[in-house]
C-alpha cells in the first residue's frame, strides 16, 4: 500500500490499537446491563479499518482480492484438512497482494472473534470464513502463517461448541499440520497479526513473535485434546493435554490454579492405566504450580472484601481437589498391588511376593530410563521442587507392609487436607466420599498386615469413621450414599468376624471356643447381618415389601446381601437348640429367595453364578439339618 501516506496509515494503526484496548481492557469494566458495550464499539472501529483498507486498494486501482460486500459467503460446514495445497500455491504470502489479503483477512478474523464474543455465532462464523476465503489464493509464509493457524483455531472452537466434533477436528488438525510444516520448512519467527496494524517503531521483537506463535500452536493442541476426548480417543487426548501443559509452562503462559487442576485431572487418566510414574509427576507438578497462586489469605472477616473472600475460597477448594487426586493415586497404588499379590481366597501370596521383589530391581532401572524419556514438566524455577516432591512418594507398587504403609501415610495426609475444606457441613457428599477413600486406604494397608489382631484394629478404625455418619444420614436425601455405607459396614464387620475366629483358632488348638470369644464372634456376626438387612430394607416399599424386580444397579448387591445374611444366620453360635432352629429357618428363607428370584428372572442368574449355585445346595441341605435338630429337641423333651 505504497500510495498511502504515513499519517493515513498511522491513523489506521491508532484505530486498531483502540479496538484492541476496548476488546481486551475496557470490556472488563462494562456494566451488567450492557455487558458488550466496549466490544460493540470495537466492532465499529474494525469496520472502519476494513473500509479504509478497501479504499486504499481502490485508490491504487488494484483488483479486489478479498471479501466484496456482495460476495456470496459460505454457510455450510466446510471441510478443512488439505494442508498440502496451502504451501506453494497462488501468490506468495509476503507479496504485496498476499499482504493486502492478510490485512483484510486479519480484520475479518477480529470481526469474527468479536461476534463470537458477543454470542452472535453465525455472524462470527461468516467473518471467519471470509478470512479463510481471503487467504485461499495465498501460500503460507512467515507473514501470514500465524493468521492461517489462528483462524482455524477459532473455527475449531466454534464448531466444537456446536457439538460438531469432526468438523472441529478438521480445522484444528489442519492448524497443527500448518505449524509443523512451517517449522520444518522455514521456522523463522513469523509476523504476528497485530503487526499488520503497527507502525515500524512498534514492531515486536523476534522473541515476542516466537512466543505468540508458539502460544497459538499451544491453543491448537489444547483444543485438539478436548476434541480427541469427545471422540473417545483418550490416549491421544492425554498425550495432547500433557504436551499442552508442558508448553504452557515453557512459555510461562498459564493460570497457576487452572494449570494445576488440569495436571491433577490428567494424573487420574494415567493412574487408571497403571502409569504411576506419569501420574505422580502430574500430581507433584500440580502441587508445586498451585503454590505459585500464593498463600490462602487469612480470614480477617472484618477487613476482607467480597473479592478476597471468593479468592480465598477458590484457592482452598482447588487445593483440596488436588489433595483428593493424591488420595486416589495412593489408593489405586495399594489396590493394584493387592490384585497382583492376592491368592484365590484374597490373602497375601508370599511366593508371588518374593518373585515380584526379585523383579523389583529391573523395574527400578526401567523407571530411571522412563524418567529420562518422559515429557517432564517444569522450568528452571520449578523443576527441582517437582522432583523433590516426587521423591517423597513411590510410584512402584508396594510389595510389603513397610512399603504399603509409606503409601498409606501419604494418602492419609491428603485425606486430612481434603477434609479440612470439604467438611460435613456444606459438602456432605464430598466429605463422605473422602471418608470412604480413607476407609479404603485402611483396607488396602490391612491386606499386608500379618498380625491378625492389628489387622482387626484397622478394620475397627474403618467402622469408627463410617458408622456414626451412616446412622446420622437422612435416607430421603442421601439414600444411595447410605446404601453404599451400609454395605461397606456389613462387609467390614464380616471381615472382623472371620479375623476373630481365625485368631481364636490360632491361639487355641482345641475345637471349643471360650464364652468371651463366642460373645465377640456373635456380636460381629449380628452387626454384619444387621447392616446387610438395613441395605435390603432400603430397597423395600414404604410398606416394607421387597421389590418384585430388582433394578440392574442393585441386582447383584441385593442378591449378594441376601446370600451373606443367610450365611451369617447359619454361623451364629448358640447352645439353645430353639435359637439354632430359628437362625437356620431365617437362613433357609434367604437362600430360597435367591433361588426363587433367579427362577422368576433367569437373566439375574449370570450376576450371581457362585452365590446361586451355593444357595441351591443349601436349599437342599438345610431342611435335613433343621429336621435333625427338631428330632433332637423332641428326644430332649
Amino acid at each position: 500500500m505504497a500510495s498511502v501516506s504515513s499519517d493515513e496509515w498511522r491513523a489506521v494503526c491508532d484505530k486498531f490499537t483502540n479496538a484492541q484496548n476496548l476488546t481486551v481492557v475496557e470490556s472488563r469494566n462494562d456494566p451488567e446491563n450492557d455487558p458488550f458495550r466496549s466490544k460493540y464499539k470495537a466492532r465499529e472501529i474494525l469496520r472502519e479499518i476494513y473500509c479504509a483498507l478497501k479504499s486504499f486498494e481502490a485508490g491504487e486501482g488494484e483488483e479486489e482480492s478479498g471479501a466484496e460486500s456482495g460476495e456470496e459467503r459460505p454457510t455450510e460446514p466446510p471441510v478443512d484438512g488439505q494442508t498440502e495445497d496451502l504451501f506453494g500455491r497462488g501468490f506468495s504470502g509476503d507479496s504485496p497482494a498476499g499482504l493486502r489479503a492478510a490485512k483484510l483477512g486479519a480484520v475479518e478474523y477480529y470481526l469474527g472473534v468479536n461476534h463470537v464474543d458477543t454470542e452472535e455465532l453465525s455472524a462470527g462464523q461468516e467473518h471467519l470464513m471470509n478470512c479463510m476465503k481471503l487467504l485461499e489464493g495465498c501460500s503460507v509464509s512467515s507473514d501470514n502463517v500465524s493468521l492461517f493457524i489462528h483462524v482455524r483455531n477459532q473455527l475449531g472452537i466454534l464448531w466444537a461448541g456446536r457439538d460438531e466434533t469432526e468438523t472441529s477436528q478438521g480445522f484444528l488438525e489442519t492448524a497443527e499440520s500448518i505449524y509443523q510444516r512451517y517449522m520444518k520448512e522455514d521456522g523463522s519467527p513469523p509476523t504476528d497479526m497485530t503487526e499488520y496494524f503497527t507502525t515500524e517503531e512498534n514492531l515486536l521483537t523476534h522473541q515476542e513473535r516466537t512466543k505468540r506463535f508458539e502460544l497459538a500452536y499451544t491453543h491448537s493442541m489444547y483444543y485438539l485434546a478436548q476434541v480427541y476426548k469427545n471422540l473417545g480417543e483418550t490416549e491421544r487426548a492425554a498425550t495432547y493435554c500433557h504436551s499442552t501443559l508442558q508448553r504452557q509452562l515453557k512459555l510461562n503462559q498459564f493460570s497457576p490454579m487452572e494449570w494445576a487442576l488440569n495436571a491433577a485431572t490428567l494424573s487420574q487418566y494415567y493412574i487408571t492405566k497403571g502409569r504411576y510414574m506419569e501420574g505422580r509427576h502430574c500430581l507433584s507438578a500440580a502441587t508445586v504450580i498451585s503454590g505459585l497462586a500464593g498463600e490462602v489469605p487469612s480470614e480477617a472477616a472484618a477487613q476482607e472484601s467480597e473479592t478476597e473472600s471468593e479468592l480465598r475460597e477458590q484457592l482452598r477448594q482447588k487445593r483440596a481437589e488436588i489433595a483428593r487426586c493424591w488420595i486416589k493415586y495412593c489408593l489405586n497404588l495399594l489396590q493394584d498391588s493387592k490384585k497382583l499379590l492376592e491368592d484365590s481366597i484374597g490373602e497375601l501370596d508370599t511366593d508371588r511376593q518374593e518373585e515380584l521383589k526379585m523383579a523389583r530391581r529391573r523395574e527400578e532401572e526401567e523407571e530411571e530410563k522412563g524418567r529420562k524419556s518422559a515429557l517432564l514438566f517444569g522450568s528452571e524455577d520449578t523443576f527441582d521442587s517437582i522432583a523433590s516432591l516426587e521423591e517423597k512418594v513411590r510410584c512402584l507398587l508396594p510389595l510389603d507392609f513397610t512399603e504399603a504403609r509409606a503409601v498409606f501415610l501419604v494418602g492419609q495426609n491428603y485425606v486430612t487436607q481434603a477434609k479440612d475444606y470439604f467438611q460435613m457441613d456444606g459438602y456432605v457428599t464430598d466429605h463422605i466420599e473422602i471418608l470412604q477413600d480413607h476407609s479404603a486406604l485402611f483396607r488396602g494397608l490391612a491386606f499386608y498386615e500379618e498380625d491378625l489382631e492389628r489387622r482387626c484394629k484397622m478394620h475397627k478404625r474403618r467402622v469408627d469413621m463410617l458408622e456414626p455418619v451412616c446412622n446420622d444420614l437422612n435416607s430421603r436425601y442421601y439414600l444411595m450414599i447410605r446404601r453404599q455405607m451400609m454395605f461397606e459396614l456389613a462387609e467390614i464387620y464380616n471381615e472382623m468376624m472371620d479375623l476373630k475366629l481365625a485368631l481364636a483358632n490360632r491361639q487355641d488348638d482345641s475345637q471349643s471356643l471360650d464364652s468371651h470369644t463366642i460373645k465377640k464372634f456373635n456380636h460381629l456376626c449380628s452387626a454384619s447381618a444387621k447392616y446387610f438387612q438395613m441395605f435390603l430394607d432400603s430397597l423395600c416399599s414404604p410398606e416394607g415389601k421387597p421389590p418384585e424386580h430388582l433394578e440392574e444397579e442393585v441386582l447383584r448387591p441385593a442378591l449378594v446381601a441376601r446370600f451373606r445374611v443367610a450365611r451369617l444366620h447359619s454361623r451364629l453360635i448358640s447352645s439353645s437348640v430353639s435359637a439354632q432352629l430359628e437362625n437356620l429357618d431365617k437362613s433357609l428363607e434367604h437362600y430360597k429367595y435367591i433361588v426363587q428370584y433367579c427362577e422368576a428372572h433367569p437373566e439375574a442368574a449370570a450376576a450371581v453364578e457362585t452365590e446361586l449355585e451355593l444357595s441351591s445346595e443349601m436349599v437342599g441341605l438345610l431342611p435335613l439339618k433343621i429336621n435333625r435338630l427338631k428330632a433332637k429337641m423332641v428326644l430332649n423333651n
